[in-house]
Parts: structure tokens; C-alpha cells; sequence
């Protein structure tokens, strides 16, 4: 299940005069893997289009080596 199928599937409810909308368990979970997908995926295309500008040079696109960070726990 996409984000979109996850968002489409919710339950509502009124309590209090307000609107809630209750997702399944499963569907919150599939939406939070989803949109952490998401935010990788702009990650990696804003590394590669540095990559590029600095042409293919990763020092100066601002790369780490792996093996100075490589133990980093932050």
C-alpha cells in the first residue's frame, strides 16, 4: 500500500463536534515507511545534483570519506 492508499483508507468519526480521522495501524505504519521513502529519495537527489555541479569531485561537492564517519553513531 502507497501513501495515497493509506490516506484514502481512514475511518471518520465525530467526537466533541470535531472530525477525526482514524487510520488502521497498518495504514499509519505504511504511510510513515512511505513518506521516510520519500524524504530519502530527495536526500539522494540533492546529493547527486551537488555530485554533478561539483563534477563528480565529491570533496568539493561535500562528501564525507566513509571511512572518517563510518563509526559516527549521531
Amino acid at each position: 500500500m502507497n501513501g495515497l492508499d493509506a490516506l484514502k483508507s481512514v475511518q471518520f468519526l465525530t467526537a466533541k463536534g470535531k472530525r477525526l480521522a482514524i487510520p488502521r495501524i497498518e495504514d499509519w505504519e505504511a504511510l510513515i515507511e512511505w513518506l521516510e521513502t520519500l524524504e530519502e529519495m530527495h536526500v539522494a537527489r540533492e546529493a547527486l545534483a551537488a555530485l554533478k555541479a561539483a563534477e563528480g569531485d565529491r570533496q568539493r561537492a561535500g562528501w564525507l570519506e566513509w571511512n572518517r564517519v563510518a563509526g559516527d553513531t549521531q
